[in-house]
């Protein structure tokens, strides 16, 4: 009698086991159709404001860096200081001393350096950092 039980609650657990995957299954199934048909009806509403949105986001130089990854390299009290893209934003003050570096990055960081990327920019105050 008791394997009879044992059988019939081993039954009952994995008949619910099957049905709440296929519960879930018709869940993501739905839930997926309706995230793409929300993203097709943005799209057929406002394409233009998609594309504007694009075109703000990135500068168009040697590549396609976002603004966000372009800082400005000034000198501040005789120390260089890293600029946001803004070139208001101050990013990070270094202490990097502006007549230690050669004559060339000198002329180059009072005119406003540009450096894309924060793997450059961190590169450049490794180099220079002392």
């Amino acid at each position: 009698m008791e394997k009879k039980y044992g059988i019939g609650i081993a039954v009952v657990v994995l008949l619910i086991i099957a049905a709440l995957s296929f519960a879930y299954s018709v869940e993501y199934k739905y839930e997926e159709r309706l995230s793409a048909a929300k993203a097709e009806k943005i799209k057929k509403e406002a394409p233009e404001k998609i594309k504007v949105e694009q075109k703000e986001d990135t500068v168009s130089t040697q590549g396609d860096a976002k603004k966000e990854d372009t800082y400005y390299l000034a000198e501040l009290n005789g120390y260089v200081v890293v600029y946001k893209y803004d070139k208001k934003t101050v990013f990070e003050y270094t202490n990097i001393l502006l007549e230690d570096l050669p004559e060339e990055l000198k002329e180059e960081i009072r005119s406003g350096k540009i450096v894309e990327g924060t793997q450059k920019l961190y590169g450049f105050l490794e180099n220079y950092s002392s």
